[in-house]
C-alpha cells in the first residue's frame, strides 16, 4: 500500500495535494529557497513602511527566486549586506500581523524575526520622529469587561476557572467622565475593563496545554546589538517643516499593541502611567507572540509618527511626519541587519 501510494506521489505530485493546500510542486520551491538558508524574516505592516526598505540599494533580490507568492501573502527574498532575507508585508492589525509571522517560520528556514513599522507615541519624553526599540511589548486589547456595579474587590467572569485575572489592573471608564450633575460624578454604565493575558502554547509544550503571556521580552543578543544603533543619522525634516531635535534612537523599557489607533489623549496618558509604555502600534506584540510560541528570536522597532491623541506643537503629525518616521526606522533596521552575527 505504501508503495502504491508512492507511486501515485511521484506520477501526480505536481496535482495533487499531499499536503492539505501545499502541493507538491510548492514544496519543491520552497525547498529550493531554503537551501539558501537559514533566514532574517522582517514582517512590515504597510506598503509606506516596506518601500523605503526595497528601494535601498542595499537590498538585492535573489536572482531566481525573488519572491515567493502563498495564501495571500508575498515573500521577498534576496540579501543585505550578505546577509539572507525574506520580507512580508503582513497588513493592518494583530490578526494580519500574527498569521503572516505563522506563515513566515512555518514554510520558511527562519533564524529570528525582526518585525518593524512606524507608531504612536505615548511617552512624553520622546519625540515624532524618534526610533523606539522596547524591550517588552504586550496585547492591551485582550480584555474582561465587568459587569456593571462590579468593582475591582469583586471575582471577574471565569476567574475561577483560570481563564481570567485580575493580575494586570484595570481601566476604569469613570475617571475619564466629564458629565456631572451637580458637582458630582456620573456613574458610568461602561464600568471597569480588566487588562489579560493571551494563552500561548508553545511548540515545546504539551499540545492544549496552555501558557499565560502579556509581557512578551524580546530576544536578549537582539536587544543588545540594539546599544549600537544610537549613532544612526535620522532625518529630521519634511521639505521645509522640521522637527525641534534631531531625532534620536532610542532603548526604551515597553511599547503596546491592540487592534485600536490611538487617537486619544486619555487612552495615551493612562497607557503611559499604567504600563510605561513608549510605542503604541496594532502588530508588534502579535509578531512577539508568534515568535514566543515558536522559540523565534524576535525584536521590533518602531518609529514615532506622532504624538498619540495630540497635544503637540507639531500639527497634523502622523499626515505630515509618517513618511519621515517611516525612513528612519528603515535607516534603522538596515543598520541593524549589519550587525546581527
Amino acid at each position: 500500500m505504501i508503495g502504491l501510494l508512492g507511486f501515485v506521489v511521484l506520477i501526480f505530485g505536481y496535482s495533487i495535494s499531499v499536503y492539505g493546500a501545499i502541493t507538491l510542486s510548492i514544496w519543491e520551491e520552497i525547498s529550493i529557497i531554503n537551501s539558501k538558508g537559514p533566514y532574517i524574516g522582517i514582517v512590515v505592516p504597510n506598503s509606506f513602511e516596506l518601500n523605503p526598505f526595497l528601494q535601498s540599494p542595499l537590498f538585492v533580490p535573489d536572482p531566481k527566486f525573488s519572491f515567493f507568492d502563498f495564501s495571500g501573502r508575498h515573500f521577498r527574498i534576496g540579501e543585505l549586506e550578505k546577509k539572507r532575507v525574506i520580507v512580508v508585508m503582513s497588513g493592518l492589525s494583530m490578526l494580519n500581523a500574527g498569521l503572516s509571522t505563522q506563515l513566515l517560520l512555518t514554510l520558511f528556514d527562519v533564524k529570528g524575526v525582526l518585525h518593524y513599522g512606524i507608531a504612536g507615541n505615548a511617552n512624553p519624553k520622546l519625540q515624532i520622529g524618534d526610533v523606539t526599540i522596547p524591550k517588552y511589548w504586550a496585547h492591551t486589547g485582550l480584555w474582561n469587561w465587568q459587569r456593571f456595579g462590579d468593582g475591582p474587590e469583586d471575582e471577574l467572569a471565569f476567574e475561577a476557572n483560570g481563564d481570567y485575572s485580575r493580575k494586570h489592573g484595570y481601566l476604569e471608564f469613570s475617571k475619564y467622565n466629564n458629565k456631572t450633575t451637580h458637582s458630582t460624578s456620573v456613574t458610568n454604565l461602561l464600568n471597569n475593563v480588566w487588562f489579560q493575558s493571551e494563552e500561548t502554547f508553545p511548540v515545546n509544550g504539551t499540545p492544549e496545554v496552555k501558557q499565560h503571556a502579556f509581557w512578551i521580552p524580546v530576544d536578549k543578543t537582539y536587544f543588545h546589538l540594539a546599544t549600537k544603533l544610537k549613532n544612526v543619522k535620522l532625518g529630521s525634516c519634511v521639505n521645509t517643516t522640521c522637527l525641534p531635535r534631531r531625532p534620536i534612537v532610542v532603548r526604551v523599557k515597553k511599547g503596546v499593541s491592540a487592534n485600536v489607533f490611538v487617537d486619544n489623549r486619555a487612552y495615551r496618558e493612562f497607557l503611559n502611567s499604567k504600563f510605561d509604555a513608549s510605542p503604541i502600534d496594532m502588530e508588534s506584540a502579535a509578531v512577539g507572540l508568534v515568535c514566543l510560541q515558536q522559540k523565534k528570536p524576535f525584536i521590533a522597532i518602531r518609529a514615532l509618527s506622532d504624538l498619540a491623541g495630540g497635544g503637540s506643537s507639531l500639527s497634523n503629525e502622523a499626515a505630515v511626519f509618517a513618511s519621515l518616521a517611516s525612513q528612519n526606522v528603515v535607516d534603522v533596521v538596515i543598520k541593524f541587519i549589519t550587525l546581527i552575527p
